[in-house]
């Protein structure tokens, strides 16, 4: 067999998804194309820390992450990212300012 090279031992599948669909989402870092995004180029970001946008789509990969479709408000990108990349927007709080 082949040893696969994995971002971690631990499979979120075995549980349930941490977002759900229509959930406010910030990431908590910079993405940029690498590759798969059509009609960007290469190295040109998508999303940039701090931006917001909600849970459109939730799909799999590697059968051990949960892949969070996220549109974006200020681009209006959509961009798969996974649970690190993304924190909840605690609405209330916003509210408060």
């Amino acid at each position: 067999m082949t040893n696969i090279s994995r971002d971690s031992d631990h499979v979120e599948l075995d549980g349930p998804p941490y977002f759900d669909y229509g959930d406010r989402v910030r990431a908590k870092r910079t993405v940029r194309n690498d590759g798969t995004f059509p009609g960007k180029d290469i190295g040109e970001i998508l999303v940039k820390k701090g931006e917001e946008g909600y849970v459109v789509n939730i799909g799999t990969f590697l059968q051990q992450f949960y892949i969070y479709g996220v549109e974006f408000d200020s681009t209006g990108n959509r961009v798969g990212m996974k649970r690190r990349e993304l924190e909840m927007v605690n609405l209330a709080d916003e509210e408060d300012e």
